[in-house]
């Protein structure tokens, strides 16, 4: 009975999606494909990963994402949002939203601009709500069938409501690259990592690396592992450092 419980415990959901061509975690590195290089004119994709566990321990975690890309000739629009909830005993230790969008115009084969903002409330690590709002200047490095490199960088603006109480604007700095490598027919590797900087005095760096497979032409899996450090917590979350596993199933019609 332990062994069908512990089997049972774990359950993937999948929403509808249009497609699993892009399912990086957008709080990492939010620059989407070039529109150069589209296949079509959008591009959209739901998924969903639950996890849970009973017994002497009981817990539950549950993400959701979805990601919509529109392409034109030189330019792209973006609309994303995911969530995450963990509970552990009938009581909340994780709770994480996040919402925005994108728009990235091409100068030429390999120089874009870009312009993107975006909605966080993380309470358990110290934010109500976190609104940035950034543009600047990219670089298509490498955009090959096999590897593919982008680098991108500029200034923004920054306002955080802190869960403990308070509020402050900052001005930003804003870097970011995102490395993919197609091994294979149907499985890719992808690197992101970007940087949140008030100058020295807040800076945030988000990473993700994970392995993306499809399934059949229906279906994909990606693994994934994300790390956030901030060298300036919040004194309600005074931790630098947290990390997150996650595997997410996507259905593609």
């Amino acid at each position: 009975m332990k062994v069908l419980n512990k089997l049972s415990a774990v359950l993937l959901l999948s929403a509808g999606a249009f497609c699993h061509q892009a399912l990086a975690d957008n709080t990492v590195f939010t620059a989407m494909d070039d529109p150069s290089t589209a296949k079509k004119p959008f591009d959209g994709s739901a998924s969903a990963g639950y996890l849970a566990q009973t017994g002497n321990t009981k817990s539950s975690s549950l993400t959701a994402q979805t990601n919509m890309t529109w392409y034109q000739t030189s330019m792209a629009y973006s609309l994303w949002g995911n969530a995450a909830n963990t509970s552990s005993n009938d009581e909340r230790s994780a709770e994480t939203y996040n919402i925005g969008g994108r728009t990235r115009y091409n100068l030429n084969s390999f120089d874009y601009l870009f312009g993107q903002a975006s909605w966080l409330s993380d309470r358990f690590n110290g934010y109500d709500s976190r609104d940035v709002l950034t543009a600047g200047y990219g670089r298509q490095i490498l955009n090959g069938p096999i590897h593919s490199l982008r680098a991108e960088f500029g200034p923004g603006v920054r306002y955080d409501d802190f869960h403990d109480g308070g509020s402050e604007t900052r001005a930003l700095g804003y870097g970011a690259l995102s490395y993919q490598w197609q091994l294979t027919d149907n499985t890719k590797f992808i690197q992101g990592v970007s940087v949140l900087s008030s100058f020295g005095e807040d800076t945030t760096i988000n990473s993700e690396t994970g392995l993306q497979v499809g399934i059949n032409d229906h279906f994909a899996l990606k693994l994934a592992y994300n790390v956030t450090w901030n060298n300036n917590p919040p004194e309600s979350a005074p931790d630098r450092t947290d990390t997150r596993t996650s595997i997410m199933l996507t259905y593609a019609m």
